[in-house]
């Protein structure tokens, strides 16, 4: 029932504002095949089916829009199956009285602390050099199931934002952002007074997550740039995340940049995890790009992250260019020791009606210094068809092979197709 009503609401609201002038989308038909081993030497095939859909249903400024998935399998039904995804479905106006834009129903929630989605309100002010943005709604199930809250109170994230750029070449904004989680119950055995095992239903207070940030970035443009983030855990009192990226391009084809974060761990507030002893880390990488004729351009980054009392390094260097791309990683240090290269291109001919593709990796890896040493290798071969401009075919195999999946094979076949009608 709660779904019905949701639906209708939508609907009679958007049928309030909206008489459509046009309609757009994407309609998506995907096959996945994979074998998935239970116990050793037993193996089952599998064919997922997928069915995504797109939906924009549009009159000037109003939109209602949709964005949804089905899955299920066609080999053999799984206790899941069949099983409906609803990512988006919302109504949004654009520009009301020039200063607000909002949406309402099941829409992204686009955050540095938490993100995903939520069912609710999302309002933004905007009037000259300052923007306000706040929203509330309920947490969405697991699996993006159709259906919303039943507890407001304790299941629900709230949060606001407000933005200046009334300082030439300055962006400010000071944010804050309260998700909570409502705790789910369950029965556990308990002795009583008289040493007698009985049950007994657990019900744990909500767990928390709730943050006040600041953030502040400055542009010179065609020089430099500098973007920082402060994130402070309001719960536990202390600094959760600070952020620095800078990036310097005055020299014509060279692009220099440098990134920099100091990081605690995310713990939800009256979770078991705050109990114990964890440490922050701190990361540094600076790296830098150069592009040489016909778009051939060389990459190149080192990184270095500071642990309790470990360290470890990355560096990455790449060449990529109009038909493809190369590169090689090499991790060291306490997060494992690792060399990888990969390889991919991609072409396009007869006027974007066939473009095959190819991919290739290899990975040697081992989880610390004096541990064994693992191969991974991948391939990935395709082809996407576009005999029309709206209609389209993928075609893809996968190839994988290292000492859990040993010569695992895989396959995917995906149709689209783009609408866009005026009425």
């Amino acid at each position: 029932m709660k779904k019905i009503l949701l639906v209708l609401s939508l609907v009679l609201i958007a049928q309030s504002f909206i008489l459509p002038q046009n309609i757009n989308g994407r309609l998506t038909s995907s096959v996945y095949s994979f074998e998935r081993f239970s116990i050793p030497g037993v193996s089952n095939t599998y064919l997922r089916a997928y069915e995504l859909v797109s939906l924009n249903i549009n009159r000037d400024n109003y939109s209602l829009r949709t964005y949804f998935n089905f899955e299920t399998d066609i080999s053999k039904e799984l206790k899941i199956d069949p099983r409906l995804r609803v990512y988006n479905f919302f109504l949004e106006a654009r520009d009301v009285f020039d200063v607000l834009t909002f949406r309402l129903g099941r829409q992204p929630m686009i955050n540095n602390v938490v993100g995903g989605l939520f069912d609710g309100v999302n309002a933004s002010l905007a009037k000259n050099d300052f923007k306000f943005n706040a929203y509330y709604g309920g947490n969405v199930p697991a699996y993006q199931k159709f259906e919303v809250t039943d507890d407001w109170g304790h299941d629900f994230i709230l949060g606001g934002k407000v933005t200046t750029t009334a300082l030439k070449d300055f962006r400010i904004s000071l944010g804050y952002v309260n998700k909570n989680f409502k705790p789910q119950e369950y029965n556990a055995v308990r002795l009583d007074e008289d040493l007698n095992p009985i049950t007994v239903l657990i019900r744990n207070k909500s767990n928390q997550y709730q943050f006040a940030s600041a953030e502040v970035s400055y542009e010179m443009k065609n020089f430099f740039s500098i973007d920082t983030r402060y994130d402070y855990d309001v719960n536990f009192k202390k600094t959760s995340k600070v952020e620095f990226y800078g990036n310097y391009d005055q020299i014509k084809n060279l692009r220099l940049n440098v990134y920099y974060n100091y990081r605690e761990p995310k713990v939800r507030y009256n979770s078991i995890f705050s109990v114990f002893d964890y440490g922050n880390t701190q990361e540094i990488e600076a790296g830098g790009d150069y592009t040489f004729y016909n778009n051939l351009t060389i990459t190149g980054k080192y990184g270095y992250v500071i642990y309790n009392e470990e360290n470890s390094q990355r560096a990455t260097i790449g060449l990529s260019s109009n038909y493809g791309t190369v590169s090689y990683r090499k991790g060291m240090g306490y997060a494992g020791e690792q060399d990888a290269i990969s390889a991919y291109t991609a072409h396009t001919f007869f006027n974007g009606l066939v473009t095959p593709s190819i991919g290739l990796s290899f990975t040697s890896y081992k989880l610390s210094k004096d541990s064994e040493k693992n191969d991974l290798m991948t391939l990935l071969a395709g082809c996407n068809v576009r005999p029309f401009r709206t209609l389209s075919f993928d075609i893809q195999g996968q190839f994988m092979n290292n000492k859990i999946y040993k010569n695992d094979y895989r396959f995917l076949f995906k149709l689209n197709y783009w609408f866009n009608t005026n009425l």
